[in-house]
């Protein structure tokens, strides 16, 4: 009897140990695993990276299990219809003109007897903010809010500023410059960006893309650069400079003379969107390569593919490894992605500025885009979901 009883209690002391591991697990998964997800109508919804879960119920709630027995988390889907776009993997030139104005510094005026003043910084102006108005006018060039001072006389000029999502106003004082004789007002500001990126994705059925993958930013302040208005033009890669460890390589090339193939019109946390010319809409062949886009549901770590152009004009494709995979991404660093293919490494040393966008391929969709290399290691970088990219192209 007294065999029977140890062997009983060795049995639940197991059992314990057993459940608490199940119910350990289930609370990892339901860490990991995202409130809400968009799944293709008529399609099993399941977790390529975790085929030991499960989904039940209808509706928009849905509720996912391990094994199909111990529930993990409740998650809200969304179901959308099948969309198929053509792969991207080319670069083009991009150019910005912002809406307003951005301040890149502030500097000192010598406004005389030896005294020095910065009328930007007494109006509370700082680096980063976005200069919308002045005396009630828009503001698109540097050129022009400069011309609104030189005029100025002296007179108090009112500002609407952005900071980040607040929007407020301020006065600005100039002051004459004891040097050159001219209005200041203390402050450098900045109108337009531009650079080289890759196409990701085109949806043919309207001619929108989507670029990059990550936000433009502007390399004085660090802000998301806000569009008023820009352009795709064509692009001549001349070299690639190879990327070192803590050296970024780059893409180098010059802007091609002729007319923009395409609008911009939006520069978000997920990339840069725009719509392609009617007439260069209609010279994309009918055989382009087309894919369907995978949601975060149908990725998975394992071997996959990127499309890229680092020299000529056609993109290649490139094996790589997704390494990692962050399901609850919305922003520009979903996966953790590794190139494997010698040629790339032997051409660029990985992934090089200019790559980002460059669309990733696995299992027959095109599941994200390249966005930024790792400095200390660049055979290793961050890709996007192409859902978050979609969701703001859409938007």
């Amino acid at each position: 009897m007294q065999h029977f009883k140890e062997l009983r209690k060795a049995a639940a002391v197991l059992l314990a140990a057993m459940l608490t591991g199940f119910w350990g697990t289930a609370a990892y998964y339901s860490g990991v695993l995202p409130d809400d997800l968009t799944a293709v109508s008529g399609r099993e919804l399941r977790i390529a990276e975790y085929p030991e879960l499960s989904f039940s119920g209808s509706g928009s709630e849905t509720t996912v299990s391990l094994f199909g027995a111990i529930p993990v988390k409740s998650v809200s889907v969304t179901e959308a219809e099948e969309r198929v776009v053509a792969a991207g993997g080319t670069p083009f030139g991009i150019k910005l003109l912002m809406e307003g104005v951005m301040v890149t510094g502030l500097g000192d005026v010598d406004c005389g007897g030896g005294k020095l003043c910065c009328p930007a910084k007494t109006a509370g102006v700082e680096k980063g903010d976005i200069i919308c108005l002045a005396n009630g006018e828009s503001l698109t060039s540097n050129r022009r809010l400069q011309e609104i001072i030189s005029a100025s006389e002296g007179q108090s000029i009112d500002l609407t500023v952005r900071r980040g999502d607040c929007r407020f106003t301020t006065v600005l004082e100039p002051v004459r410059s004891e040097g050159s004789g001219r209005w200041r007002g203390g402050m450098w500001v900045r109108d337009s960006i531009a650079g080289i990126g890759t196409i990701s994705f085109i949806d043919i059925s309207t001619g929108e893309f989507a670029a990059l993958g990550h936000p433009i930013c502007d390399a004085d302040t660090g802000e998301l650069v806000p569009v008023h208005s820009g352009e795709a033009v064509p692009v001549e890669i001349t070299s690639a400079k190879r990327g070192e460890k803590g050296i970024p390589g780059e893409l180098r090339g010059c802007f091609m003379r002729g007319s923009a193939f395409g609008t911009l019109y939006k520069n978000d946390t997920c990339g840069i969107f725009g719509r392609l010319s009617e007439e260069t809409l209609n010279t994309i062949p009918d055989d382009c390569p087309c894919f369907e886009l995978g949601y975060r549901q149908d990725i998975h770590t394992g071997s996959a593919e990127i499309l890229s152009t680092v020299s000529g004009c056609e993109p290649e494709v490139y094996s790589i490894e997704i390494e990692s995979i962050d399901l609850s991404s919305t922003d520009s660093k979903s996966m953790v992605i590794k190139i494997t293919d010698d040629r790339l490494i032997g051409e660029t040393g990985g992934i090089i500025q200019g790559m980002s966008g460059s669309p990733v391929i696995q299992d027959g969709r095109l599941i994200g885009a390249v966005t930024h290399v790792f400095v200390s290691d660049p055979e290793r970088g961050y890709a996007v979901f192409a859902e978050n990219m979609l969701s703001q192209m859409s938007g």
